[in-house]
């Protein structure tokens, strides 16, 4: 519904549809997990700890899983739904471990959108290089409308 009386018409990027689809590509680094840790304070040792890493499950350094999800952030405040968005709700399966130095691709579609509020639900995943699933699941986003925002403080 695009007449002007939506409310996705005052979003900066307008209404999305059913199956669209974005996605990021990025390879993690250790200045990744550092930063992380600064935000968070997740200083575990399987982050930082080589030696322990190498004899651990994971067979190396990995990183916070927040970094991993963070792809998933950027696309859906960047690119779909788009400027303004923000997650309600998410539902993330954790399969397999992201090491540093990976390089890792997070997408999202479109699977649902409300008509009467800014309201999307989304398809969400992360893999690694070799197409593997790393993170898995949904979640579900509120998009500001900015252009009623930006009015407003003028």
């Amino acid at each position: 519904m695009s007449d002007g009386s939506s409310a996705w018409s005052r979003t900066q990027s307008g209404q999305p549809k059913v199956g669209a689809s974005a996605e990021r590509s990025r390879a993690t680094s250790m200045q990744d997990v550092v930063l992380f840790t600064e935000i968070t304070g997740d200083r575990n040792p399987i982050h930082y700890d080589a030696e322990l890493a190498a004899r651990s499950p994971f067979r190396g350094l990995i990183v916070q899983g927040g970094v991993t999800t963070g792809l998933l952030n950027a696309i859906v405040a960047e690119d779909l739904p788009g400027p303004g968005t923000v997650f309600l709700e998410t539902n993330w399966r954790f399969l397999k471990a992201v090491h540093v130095g990976e390089r890792i691709t997070a997408k999202v579609r479109v699977m649902e959108i409300r008509e009467d509020k800014p309201i999307c639900n989304l398809e969400t995943q992360v893999s690694n290089e070799q197409g593997e699933l790393c993170v898995s699941g949904t979640a579900v986003t509120f998009t500001v409308p900015l252009s009623e925002t930006r009015a407003e403080q003028q």
